[in-house]
This record gives structure tokens, sequence and C-alpha cells, in this order.
């Protein structure tokens, strides 16, 4: 795969990025969740959603020929400064399995966020589960069960 250029989230990207979050629920999360969730989620990360995540968040986009193709991002924990989240990380479902996953989680793991944190979570769809325990997270208190959202909860200690 070419070069991927990274860059912090714009406004402007909101659609974009709305579009690739739900084309992942409808098209791959709907694999292992139901469809009524993944629709309802759909609903959710419209434009407005994505904004709001990108105010609180460092969100990034990556892209392939100027097209954005992928975005993540990566948030203070409830306000820690020594804890962080990684959020809204997805892959066009077409580019998935081609190292983009990998890129998003090295350029999240060298954000400001990243590096001041003793403790990283990630609540990961079961769909991603596989993908973050090879990059190194693990059951965050060794509890291998779905949360009340439907992710398994994941983390990584610095």
């Amino acid at each position: 795969m070419e070069k991927l250029e990274v860059r912090r989230f714009d406004n402007n990207d909101a659609a974009i990025v709305s579009k690739i979050i739900c084309r992942n629920f409808l098209e791959v999360n709907i694999r292992d969740y139901s469809k009524e969730d993944m629709k309802k989620l759909s609903e959710i990360y419209n434009p407005d959603k994505v904004k709001m995540v990108a105010g609180y968040a460092h969100m990034y986009v990556f892209c392939l020929d100027k097209k954005i193709i992928a975005c993540g991002a990566i948030s203070s924990f409830w306000g820690k400064e020594d804890e962080s989240i990684l959020l809204t990380i997805f892959v066009l479902p077409e580019l998935q399995g081609k190292g983009v996953g990998r890129t998003i989680i090295e350029t999240l793991e060298n954000d400001k966020y990243f590096l001041r944190a003793k403790r990283i979570e990630i609540p990961a769809s079961i769909t991603a589960r596989g993908f973050y325990k090879k990059l190194g997270y693990d059951y965050k208190d060794g509890v291998s069960k779905l949360d009340d959202e439907g992710h398994y909860r994941l983390e990584k200690f610095r």
C-alpha cells in the first residue's frame, strides 16, 4: 500500500468520517452484532456526533491520494492526566487487513495523550478485539466479558 498521509481532523471532514464509521457498523460489525443495534449506532454517528468527539479528543484522519480512508482518536480518560482512551478507530471496509489500522494505533500511541498516560483503555468491539490484542492491549482487570455497550474493555500500561 502506498504511503498514508496522516493529519488532524478538521470539522470539514465530519461527513466523510461519519460515512466511514457507519459503513463499518453496517458492513463489518453487523457480523457480530444485531442489525438493530448497528442501525441505531449508524444513526447516532452522524457528522455532528463526529465533531463532538473531535471536540474533546485528538482525532486524526488517514488519507490515500488525498481521500480519507480511516480515522482514529485518543482522549483523556474521564479528564485524568495519567489515563487515556482510544476511540472511533475505523478503516474503510475494503482496505481492512492492509496495515492501515496498525498505522492508526502507531499514530495514536505517539500522541501526547498516550505519551503522558500510565494506562490506556480501549472499548473494543467483538470484531476488533483480536486486532487490539495483537498490538499489546489486554483485558482490563483480566475480565474477558462484554460490557453493557457490547465492548470488551482492553488496556495497555506504559
